[in-house]
């Protein structure tokens, strides 16, 4: 019987389009003696097993940065960053085979990590802020808490073609008492939205009848709407419409299927609930 090979997913830093789309090619198809890898869309909310940044982009070294990356959380840099880095780094032009080995290599020490993590593993805090600063933040904690906003209040609304996903989370949820919602009409949707309190819409793209970019829209034009994160649940071969997401609201999108951890943890991050 042949070991369940190692799947990891990654999000790439700050490289130019043709750049990442080759490195995405590269990844997809990955040598057969090691693990296999999933490229996140630059609007995922799932949180990767690794970043890869280009050592020329500044934000791009600074969201690597905040990252933290070790062992568990592990990162690579490809390209003069100027700096030594906590991980590793490869030259330009890029050695393919190098960088799988290192990847592979990677993949072990976190694979390593997670079988060696104390019960119950420490939880990475979530960053709460949407974009890296590149400053120095001198603000006052008590002042920070102060400007803060109040974590989101409400149930997370679900609009599937059937409820099993409703029923998966609310048993992610049960031990923080949030309440989960399920519909598959649009129409039921939005009213739920307008009558009870909401605080995330997770809209499935495949479910019959529904639009989910118009749907956000609608959501989004309702009195105190503002604050409801809108999620599309997508897979990947049917595609996902970045420039209609944004201009609709659209928080971010999940892949499907995807892992309970990166799940709960997305779900944490737009509910602001504890690690």
């Amino acid at each position: 019987m042949h070991a369940k090979r190692q799947s990891l997913s990654v999000r790439l830093l700050g490289f130019p389009s043709s750049e990442g789309a080759e490195l995405g090619t590269a990844l997809a198809h990955p040598p057969r003696d090691g693990p296999s890898y999933s490229c996140l869309l630059g609007d995922s909310l799932q949180e990767p097993d690794l970043m890869i940044a280009n050592g020329d982009d500044l934000s791009a070294l600074a969201a690597l940065l905040a990252w933290q990356p070790d062992a568990l959380r592990p990162g690579m840099v490809i390209g003069s960053a100027g700096m030594d880095f906590p991980c590793a780094q490869l030259s330009r032009p890029l050695d393919m085979f190098q960088m799988f080995k290192l990847l592979a290599e990677m993949g072990r020490k976190r694979a390593e990590a997670v079988n060696n993590a104390p019960a119950p593993a420490a939880a990475p805090q979530h960053e709460r802020r949407r974009r890296i600063r590149l400053d120095l933040d001198i603000t006052d904690p008590a002042d920070f808490i102060k400007m803060r906003r109040q974590a989101p209040g409400g149930a997370v609304l679900i609009v599937d073609k059937r409820g099993a996903l409703r029923d998966h989370v609310a048993r992610l949820l049960a031990p923080h008492q949030v309440a989960v919602e399920w519909t598959e009409s649009a129409a039921a949707a939005l009213r739920l939205c307008a009558e009870t309190p909401v605080a995330v819409v997770m809209i499935n793209t495949s479910t019959p009848g529904v639009d989910p970019y118009a749907l956000c829209s609608e959501i989004k034009r309702q009195d105190g709407a503002e604050r409801i994160a809108v999620v599309l649940l997508v897979n990947q071969a049917s595609g996902y419409d970045t420039a209609r997401a944004r201009a609709a609201g659209v928080r971010g999108l999940l892949d499907k299927p995807m892992a309970d951890r990166h799940l709960l943890g997305a779900l944490k991050k737009l509910l602001s609930l504890p690690p």
